[in-house]
């Protein structure tokens, strides 16, 4: 019985630990905007946006259709001493799928 309660607790404990890691969900600017709305949102975030187009429209008149998350844009940033750079995230790439 107390090989049971050992394993039980270190399984809680080890599903706690894995759904504390986990990455935030990423979520996209929602609302009634058009698509050169969401995408200058995105772009004020720090990210860099991928435009794929389904139709002609003119992004003004164009409704977003999915957003999805790429991979994430890191540069060498000076510490706060000045004194050694570091690797940091600074924005993501995200790809906007417009009709």
């Amino acid at each position: 019985m107390k090989k049971f309660t050992i394993a039980t607790a270190a399984a809680a404990g080890l599903s706690a630990a894995v759904l504390g890691l986990a990455a935030p969900a990423f979520a996209a600017p929602s609302g009634s905007q058009n698509a050169q709305e969401t995408i200058s949102a995105l772009e004020a975030q720090g990210n860099r946006v991928i435009v794929n187009r389904e139709s002609g429209a003119s992004l003004s008149d164009a409704t977003v259709v999915g957003v999805r998350q790429g991979n994430e844009i890191q540069e060498y940033t000076w510490d706060a001493q000045r004194d050694d750079r570091v690797l940091e995230t600074v924005g993501r790439i995200v790809y906007v799928d417009v009709r």
